[in-house]
């Protein structure tokens, strides 16, 4: 009742809800990457199983594939470097 936005958190677990939901309620929607996911990317980063930036990449993608049209992570500080690479 006069939400602007709606949220799904966390993220990743949840892509085929955000999708559902997208597609039933004409809002717009964000994600919200936990502290878990966006760790999780980072640990793996650190100990060289991943490439940083291309592993938060793909996960941002998958959240506006879903049908998210914003994101809210802890990354943000290094998205527009990232993405304009």
């Amino acid at each position: 009742e006069g939400a602007d936005i709606l949220m799904v958190k966390p993220g990743l677990p949840y892509l085929d809800v955000i999708k559902d939901l997208t597609t039933k309620i004409p809002m717009p929607w964000a994600v919200y990457e936990v502290s878990g996911e966006y760790a999780a990317i980072e640990l793996m980063a650190e100990q060289n199983l991943i490439n940083r930036e291309r592993a938060h990449l793909e996960a941002w993608t998958a959240f506006f594939r879903a049908g998210a049209n914003m994101i809210i992570t802890y990354g943000a500080r290094n998205a527009r470097e990232w993405m304009a690479k």
